[in-house]
């Protein structure tokens, strides 16, 4: 009996989540590309007074899971802002910070 409530049930899924991946990955800037197959999210960190910045993490999405992502997103953001109030934008609409380069874009070309 104890066995079987380890096994997952119907549409159960078991994640497992490794020590090295749980401490996670900081990142103060993503880059967004697209092709017609798929969605790319580079996870960047910019350091200030540094010249270069590294991209810590590479995400690669189906369409239709960046649509997933993009909803869940906006849920969590909506329940947060409930929570804690109003996430604010930078003044002047982000100028104040580094000169971030554009959270997205499309490729010119494909590989």
């Amino acid at each position: 009996m104890a066995d079987e409530k380890k096994k997952p049930q119907g549409n159960q899924l078991n994640i497992e989540l490794p020590e090295d991946i749980a401490e996670g990955i900081y990142s103060n800037l993503a880059i967004i590309a697209h092709s017609n197959s798929e969605f790319v999210v580079d996870f960047v960190r910019i350091v200030p007074n540094a010249p270069k910045a590294k991209v810590k993490s590479r995400v690669i999405l189906t369409p239709q899971h960046a649509k997933r992502l993009l909803s869940a997103l906006a849920d969590n953001i909506k329940k947060y802002e409930k929570q804690f109030g109003p996430i604010g934008e930078p003044a002047g609409g982000g100028n104040n910070g580094p000169n971030f380069p554009p959270m997205s874009f499309t490729p010119t070309a494909q590989a």
